[in-house]
């Protein structure tokens, strides 16, 4: 069955990234507590999987799209209100030569996907400065460790495009980036050691606390 779009830019936007998707789910509109923050929560997902050098940077602009910013991302086809008929959203579901991230890139989990549709149907509103709750005493790989990684790094550093060969996609991969201090070094932006994530926010002196004290504690797998 074909979902219909609601706007000739959203039919050409889907029509130019390909129109066979996966069954999409609407996401509704409960993220389980509060309003989904766009900074902390769904900016990071785009620049580390979809703003990076050759896809979606200002610099690559593939397909003449840029996905680095609020302003950028909403220009590319969403509808507030409605994910179902956004085209950005739909084109997470696509497959084979329209899947994005494109084949060689580690996929948007179902999480990710569910974050950025349940944003469109809030309002898809540029939201700031939310505090985004992170407990620095919660540091088990899945539910604490993973999440932020997963947000603001995997879309470069996995899969066979991972850059510079580092792949953190596994509990295993962060432990040995980790060593020699090169990891920390890049997520603190300390000075020596290239910003990570590139251009974007630095991770919060929580969500860096989480990761330090799950390395510090063997980096489990658990």
């Amino acid at each position: 069955m074909k979902l219909k779009l609601a706007a000739p830019a959203v039919i050409a936007l889907a029509m130019a990234w390909g129109c066979k998707h996966e069954i999409i789910q609407d996401p509704g509109t409960d993220s389980g507590n509060t309003e989904i923050c766009f900074e902390s929560e769904v900016l990071p997902i785009f620049q580390s999987n979809c703003a990076k050098a050759g896809c979606h940077d200002a610099i690559s602009h593939r397909e003449g799209r840029v996905l680095n910013s609020y302003d950028n991302i909403m220009r590319n086809g969403i509808v507030p209100g409605n994910a179902l008929s956004s085209g950005l959203f739909r084109v997470l579901y696509a497959s084979g030569e329209s899947k994005m991230p494109p084949g060689g890139n580690t996929s948007l989990t179902d999480a990710q996907k569910a974050t950025i549709g349940i944003w469109i149907n809030q309002g898809a509103k540029n939201t700031t400065n939310c505090g985004t709750a992170c407990d620095e005493n919660a540091f088990a790989y899945t539910a604490n460790v993973k999440p932020i990684i997963s947000n603001y790094c995997t879309g470069c550093h996995s899969g066979a495009n991972a850059s510079n060969g580092m792949d953190l996609s596994t509990a295993a991969g962060i432990k040995v980036a980790a060593s020699g201090g090169r990891f920390i070094g890049a997520i603190s932006h300390a000075s020596g050691y290239i910003a990570m994530p590139q251009g974007g926010a630095k991770l919060t002196d929580c969500q860096i606390n989480v990761i330090q004290k799950w390395l510090a504690a063997g980096a489990p797998n658990n």
